[in-house]
């Protein structure tokens, strides 16, 4: 066997090459790319037994992600992501000086996979449709933070001119009323002149289709209203700002819808996505997250406690002596706990058992945070288990609870 230490930059990669004693093999230094690949195989092929398999090389690296990490399970190695964080507590077992180098920590990597990979998890093979599903859900997401993250930066703006569009508006920057208003009307005097019937004219342009002459008679009294001002001479550099502001974020809006329409379609051929929707408080977009931050590797969880250790619902102890204290896990996938929270909260209003859970925690004293952590740590072992035997989630099975009894709960 061949253990492989890669640490990896954008424009080149430091690699050492050990034998199972720990002997080194070779040292590179390879470029990224084609080129830096077809290197790495042939140092592969000199040191390898001819006789051996391609999944006798064990590599370790500290990503899961990118083109090279793709040649290098395509090629058939054995490759196993480690977290940076645990490799900066290794680099401390091994120096108590700080010192660091790229070449030091190929070495370290090279070890790792060498003595320790069974704590270590290798990369999952996920199946392409997986792959989709999880570059369309991360770019949809990631898309929804940079909108909410522009929105706080226009209310703010809003805040030092326009406090009129606020008090029309609310929270709801982002919507396609305020949108649809405040590109036509950016500053407080443009406002004050939109009449009643150019408002319902821009909100059925935006979209609308009922409450429309109701609507715009509020967002009409509002950009009427008397507000503080401010300095004549700053309204323009405001207004100029604000209508960036606003292209960027109707701009934003459509490309959401767009890469909304990818998860859907990628999430659709998934074998498993039935699955998924017949999770409570799991729809398209929610179960598409849920799936790509997984994976669907059958063989990458043992058991429902591993998957529920990688979601980052289950809690961590701290014992020494006699103090014992059971904590959140704070380090885990922040795309992933995101999405079962969101699971859990919407499960309370479409599951009875979900409910009755979440109703016994809080009976416990517990927050309302802890509660719902709890009952998405108790959803993930349900859906692990509906995904072990291909079946569809069935409410008295999942909770153990007879059916009056969930009915009284509901």
């Amino acid at each position: 066997m061949l253990f492989i230490g890669d640490d990896w930059a954008e424009i080149h990669h430091d690699i050492e090459i050990e034998d199972g004693s720990g002997r080194v093999l070779a040292r590179r230094r390879l470029p990224e790319g084609l080129a830096g690949i077809t290197m790495l195989h042939e140092l592969v092929a000199e040191h390898l037994d001819p006789a051996a398999e391609p999944d006798q090389v064990l590599i370790g690296i500290e990503t899961e992600r990118g083109p090279w990490v793709q040649a290098l399970l395509a090629a058939g190695y054995v490759v196993f992501a480690i977290n940076p964080l645990q490799v900066a507590r290794y680099r401390e077992r091994h120096s108590a000086s700080g010192a660091k180098s790229d070449a030091a920590d190929a070495h370290l990597l090279a070890e790792i996979v060498r003595l320790d990979r069974a704590h270590h998890r290798r990369i999952a093979g996920d199946s392409q449709i997986a792959e989709h599903v999880k570059i369309a859900a991360r770019a949809h997401q990631t898309m929804i933070w940079s909108r909410v993250r522009q929105v706080n930066t226009l209310r703010s703006l809003l805040r030092e001119y326009y406090p009129a569009a606020l008090a029309a508006f609310g929270s709801d920057l982002a919507g396609r009323d305020a949108l649809a208003v405040l590109t036509a009307a950016p500053n407080p005097d443009l406002g004050r002149r939109l009449s009643q019937s150019r408002i319902e004219t821009l909100l059925r342009r935006a979209g609308r289709q009922r409450n429309v002459s109701s609507t715009a008679a509020t967002i009409r009294a509002a950009l009427s209203s008397e507000q503080l001002a401010a300095r004549p001479g700053v309204i323009g550099a405001y207004t100029a700002s604000a209508s960036a502001l606003l292209a960027v974020l109707s701009t934003m809006a459509a490309q959401t819808e767009v890469l909304a329409g990818q998860v859907e379609q990628g999430f659709g051929q998934h074998p498993d996505a039935e699955i998924y929707r017949s999770q409570p408080g799991l729809g398209v977009i929610l179960g598409a997250r849920v799936l790509a931050e997984f994976g669907d590797d059958p063989d990458r969880y043992a058991d429902a406690k591993a998957r529920k250790n990688y979601s980052g619902m289950s809690p961590i102890t701290k014992a020494s002596g006699t103090k014992r204290i059971v904590l959140a896990r704070f380090a885990r996938n922040r795309r992933l706990g995101d999405a079962l929270f969101l699971q859990a909260f919407a499960a309370l209003n479409n599951s009875p058992g979900a409910r009755a859970f979440y109703d016994r925690q809080r009976a416990r004293g517990t927050t309302h945070y802890q509660a719902l952590r709890a009952l998405a740590n108790r959803l993930v072992g349900i859906l692990h288990g509906c995904l072990r035997t291909h079946t569809l989630y069935d409410e008295h099975h999942a909770w153990h609870t007879e059916p009056d009894k969930l009915s009284s709960a509901a």
